[in-house]
């Protein structure tokens, strides 16, 4: 009986243990933490599924055919140090999941954005498609592989998961775009690109690849990659061969306040129901999906437009006396909510900034901001250096406040069009996670 090691008792590890042990595998699962779920363990134990926590012991790693990591366990920790010099494989869940089933998979992966098109593309395939979403989500692979009716699986990547991959090979990989992002994760910025390009090049080439051409890194990267459809742009494909063949579309952009692909129209500005041009670019990664798995524009359009974004991704959560209340605590780094920021023209907006800071550049946010916003609210253990950076950067309407709660009813007494929270920061210094930190947003919103 082949041995697999499973790291870490995470959602994925879990998932990945009970599949492996269904399907023949002798399943040792180690986690490094001493807290864990007894209830789970115990579970898993009755499953036959060996479990230890508190160490990695060499007993569970001894013989094992390859590991399976969960995505938070850095490539430079000691467990992985160990297992390379033992020559044992490491791969990811998703890797996993992909040696273990035929089902073609459509992977996002970005810096910002990923997971509203993974939610998006899900939700327009399943029109004529079932095509669940997976992967940095929330939702393991492992666990969906076994349902033989599926015709796609979504699956959101991180550059964690896409670096431990070797064979697996998309039908489609999409691109979103790249900024800077857990460059200590990775020992440097290149290594963190070169993670997300590996779903793209050599033998994990897919059908099909989907990239930012507004995106500077990804435009020059479109170069190495076959099969490229390009969003955000449209090209005249009159003079150069298609993806699909003859007579289809290479790109998708706007004009004339819609979304075309190639010269066919898909859906006005006006009725998609997400707000911003980084939106309107998720949208045109779902469309050339939805496209590329040969769906009918009018089913297209209509399932855009019966979208409703993921949770705490410039979430709208209400309207109280002509102001609009806007969740986007998801937006832990400054690009994010550049993002968030740059969504909004000509109105009145109070930002709700900071948390615990990640102590990268501010500059491009502050110039986001001074276009943007006409007030920032500052919480957190980050007010000090933002209302540094701010104030360098010619921008002075600030107001200090000590909790979520005093930010938002002073954000309200100043009566603007938008109340946005989009921190720019991780949460850990008041909150348990960004979720939280936004259901609190919501929840005392939703109180007034």
């Amino acid at each position: 009986m082949e041995k697999v090691l499973i790291l870490g008792l995470s959602k994925s590890g879990i998932a990945a243990a009970k599949f492996a042990v269904k399907n023949g595998y002798e399943v040792y699962l180690t986690e490094s933490k001493s807290e864990v779920n007894e209830i789970e363990v115990q579970k898993l134990r009755s499953l036959g599924i060996s479990v230890e926590y508190g160490k990695h012991s060499d007993e569970f790693i001894e013989g094992a055919s390859f590991a399976v990591t969960s995505p938070g366990i850095p490539p430079k920790s000691e467990i992985f140090k160990r297992l390379k010099e033992k020559n044992i494989e490491i791969i990811s869940e998703v890797e996993f999941a992909y040696r273990n089933s035929d089902t073609p998979f459509i992977a996002i992966t970005g810096t910002n954005g990923k997971t509203t098109t993974t939610a998006l593309v899900s939700h327009i395939l399943s029109k004529n498609f079932k095509a669940p979403y997976c992967g940095n989500i929330g939702v393991p692979p492992t666990s969906l592989i076994e349902d033989e009716d599926i015709d796609f699986l979504v699956c959101e990547i991180s550059s964690y998961q896409a670096q431990m991959t070797e064979d697996f090979k998309p039908f489609i990989s999409c691109w979103t775009n790249f900024t800077p992002d857990h460059i200590d994760w990775h020992d440097g910025l290149e290594n963190y690109f070169n993670a997300k390009a590996k779903i793209f090049l050599g033998k994990q080439r897919p059908e099909y690849a989907i990239l930012n051409a507004s995106d500077e890194n990804l435009a020059k990267f479109a170069k190495k990659c076959k099969n490229v459809v390009m969003f955000d742009k449209l090209v005249d494909t009159s003079s150069q061969p298609s993806p699909q063949g003859e007579g289809a579309a290479s790109s998708c952009g706007i004009k004339d306040d819609a979304i075309w692909y190639g010269d066919e129209e898909i859906i006005k500005l006006e009725d998609c129901p997400l707000v911003g041009h980084h939106n309107y670019q998720n949208i045109m990664c779902g469309i050339i999906c939805a496209k590329l798995c040969e769906m009918e524009n009018e089913d297209i359009r209509k399932q855009i437009m019966s979208f409703k974004a993921p949770e705490h991704r410039l979430e709208k959560v209400r309207e109280i006396n002509g102001i609009t209340f806007y969740n986007d605590s998801k937006a832990t780094n400054p690009e994010a909510s550049i993002v968030a920021i740059n969504s909004f023209n000509n109105v009145n907006v109070a930002l709700i900034l900071g948390g615990r800071d990640k102590n990268t550049d501010l500059t491009e946010m502050c110039q986001s901001i001074n276009k943007h916003i006409k007030t920032v609210l500052l919480i957190g253990e980050a007010t000090e250096r933002f209302e540094e950076n701010l104030l360098k950067n010619g921008f002075s309407n600030i107001i200090k406040e000590g909790s979520m709660e005093e930010a938002i009813d002073k954000a309200i007494s100043l009566n603007p069009d938008v109340i946005l929270l989009s921190p720019a920061c991780a949460s850990f210094d008041m909150f348990k996670s960004y979720e939280h930190r936004g259901d609190v947003f919501k929840e005392y919103v939703l109180s007034k």
